[in-house]
């Protein structure tokens, strides 16, 4: 169940990713921000359409949740969200710099890498770019987080075997925080999916934050 939809995913998603690339990515850079007090921490949030909680309310995805649950737990943090449905670690290598500048976070979340992956774009320039991605972060002072991300077999045994590897390495040697697969705990539930069997629902979304909760909190004490 879980190869079948990632091989959904991979026919389906290239082609919405393609299309929402051309949006504007101005507007999605910050229309998740909450804000948590004008001085509080910054946790930058760098993804793809997961992250930009594509098809749901903005409220409702899990970086919103994140933001919510860091308040709860006490953790004094501002969470902005500059993810971009269709982004690439080309285009988030691009664009980082300038929010590096604008927001001067504290903990980078780099969750990109699946649209290289779908694309089949090269392994070492994936891997070369999620290493700048972190390297800058870490330039600006921030820790950084690398998600980690999964392609279903018919890209092919090689490809696929460097492509999951490669989150794994780069955290390792720029001794960055690697965070487990988003989508882990629902990939086998077609109901824990949108219309499109792509983009998570909004009733799934605190599951999504559940599985990478582990992995984040240390970065916030």
């Amino acid at each position: 169940m879980f190869e079948a939809m990632l091989k959904r995913f991979s026919t389906q998603v290239l082609i919405g990713c393609l299309l929402l690339c051309a949006a504007p990515f101005a507007a999605a850079a910050d229309a998740a921000n909450t804000a948590a007090g004008g001085d509080a921490p910054v946790w930058l949030v760098l993804g793809d359409s997961i992250s930009a909680a594509y098809g749901i309310p903005q409220s409702r995805g899990w970086v919103a949740l994140l933001q919510q649950r860091l308040r709860d737990r006490g953790y004094n943090a501002r969470v902005v969200n500059a993810s971009v449905s269709g982004e690439t670690t080309a285009g988030g290598l691009a664009r980082l710099p300038a929010l590096l500048a604008r927001h001067r976070p504290k903990v980078v979340l780099i969750e990109l890498g699946g649209n290289d992956g779908l694309r089949a774009l090269p392994i070492a320039r994936l891997r070369d770019n999620l290493t700048q991605l972190v390297g800058l972060s870490r330039q600006a002072g921030a820790r950084a987080a690398v998600f980690e991300m999964l392609l279903p077999s018919n890209y092919g045994p090689d490809y696929v075997a460097q492509f999951t590897a490669s989150f794994g390495l780069v955290a390792k040697a720029q001794r960055a925080t690697l965070v487990p697969f988003l989508l882990a705990p629902i990939a086998t539930d077609p109901a824990a999916f949108q219309d499109d069997g792509i983009h998570p629902t909004a009733a799934v979304q605190e599951r999504l934050l559940d599985t990478v909760w582990p992995a984040l909190e240390p970065l916030a004490r």
